[in-house]
């Protein structure tokens, strides 16, 4: 049986949860780091998206 943890200091019931979401997100941060594929620079992401946005928000209007 796993240990219940405290509501206030942590988002989990318990420690298994806990444990096991440090396991995917570890996971998840070594294969991005080993993806070969060149990086996006955070302003052409930003650029698009804010395109992204806009194009939504006039077709919505």
């Amino acid at each position: 049986m796993s240990t219940p943890l405290e509501p206030i200091i942590s988002e989990f019931e318990t420690q298994e949860q806990a444990d096991s979401y440090q396991r995917w997100f570890r996971e998840r941060v070594q294969a991005s780091l080993d993806d070969p594929r060149p990086s996006i620079p955070h302003d052409d992401v930003m650029g698009e998206m804010r395109e992204l946005i806009a194009k939504r928000r006039d077709a919505a209007s």
